[in-house]
């Protein structure tokens, strides 16, 4: 029988640290939470409608949970503005870690914790939420076996309705507001479809109805890429919340579509995909798929660490390099960075 991992979660207040405690609690044959590094002092801003308080689990100072011996693996889920300062000891000290997104405002302190992981084969694995997602991965492999062509526009949207008015004026402490927050979702898995970096973007920042003017929570970008247009989204009042999250991938050969990128209702994922001509093993026409029903967001993701970390599988260096893109295609979709940085 396998050991459990001895983790620590580093942080109690990213958006997303309730869901992965409630993930890692159902995975306890591959981790065990040692500690969860108490950040509800922390003056950064963030939001979540209750914050776990890490009941249950001993509580420790940042620099208490640095001094553990045998720690295999480090959970990175502080406010979003914390996050790379508290990855960096970390990732000096050589533990392997999961660290949540977005990567930084600016380019370098997170191209500095990638070179360090990097020369020390240190397992880093960004909290891009639909790296385990079905559908996702589906449309990845098709993309890159050329059925559906040569991929010339990507149309998709992290539209939610949930989020107070703490909410709007925390997504708000980002230049590029939501789209900041939330579309590097997105990014991550629309790098590997397109061609090259991005070259030039533009992006409208502003407030949604009925919220203050210096509100930027109605939020989308054009991104160009070589041959291939991205048209990104992302507001906090859109009606239906979550479900109405899309994507659409328009190549040469086809077009897929995925109307709902996710959802936990006990109904499965569903694609349609069309083919102007017969492509790998699939005829011309259309087609539909079912994935799922899903069960939970991360937990594929982090059972892949696991094995990771425990030697069953390589640790994927290629990622280092994917994950430098996916931070300055975001940069560049933000307006944060001109593309001639790279």
């Amino acid at each position: 029988m396998k050991k459990p991992l001895r983790a620590v979660f580093h942080g109690l207040r990213h958006e997303h640290a309730p869901g992965k405690l409630a993930t890692l609690a159902k995975l306890r044959d591959d981790f065990e939470i040692v500690a969860a590094v108490n950040d509800l002092s922390s003056a950064t801003p963030t939001w979540h409608n209750k914050p776990p308080t890490g009941e249950g689990l001993p509580l420790v100072s940042a620099e208490e949970a640095l001094a553990m011996p045998d720690i295999d693996v480090v959970f990175i889920e502080t406010a979003n503005g914390d996050l790379l300062d508290a990855a960096r000891p970390w990732a000096e000290r050589g533990v392997a870690m999961h660290l949540d997104k977005p990567t930084g405002e600016t380019r370098e302190p997170f191209r500095e914790l990638v070179s360090i992981c990097r020369a020390g084969n240190v397992p880093l694995q960004l909290g891009y939420m639909f790296r385990a997602n079905p559908a996702i991965r589906f449309c990845q492999k098709i993309v890159r076996e050329g059925v559906l062509g040569e991929v010339f526009h990507v149309e998709a949207d992290m539209n939610h309705a949930y989020g107070d008015d703490a909410y709007q004026a925390y997504v708000s402490n980002f230049k590029a507001g939501i789209f900041y927050n939330l579309c590097c979702h997105l990014i991550d898995f629309i790098v590997p479809m397109v061609k090259g970096d991005p070259v030039r973007s533009s992006i409208v920042v502003g407030a949604a109805p009925g919220d203050p003017p210096e509100s930027r929570n109605r939020c989308a970008a054009l991104v160009e890429w070589p041959g291939a247009t991205v048209f990104l989204r992302s507001c906090s009042r859109n009606p239906g919340g979550p479900p109405c999250r899309h994507l659409r991938v328009d190549g040469t050969n086809g077009i897929f579509k995925l109307e709902r990128i996710e959802r936990f209702d006990n109904v499965a994922l569903q694609v349609s995909l069309f083919l102007q001509n017969p492509a790998g093993s699939y005829a011309s026409g259309n087609h539909a798929f079912e994935f799922g029903p899903q069960d939970d967001r991360y937990a594929g993701q982090f059972r892949e660490l696991a094995e990771i970390v425990r030697g069953e599988r390589p640790n994927p260096v290629e990622l280092y390099d994917h994950d430098l893109r996916v931070h300055d295609a975001c940069l560049v979709a933000c307006g944060l960075m001109a593309p001639a940085a790279r």
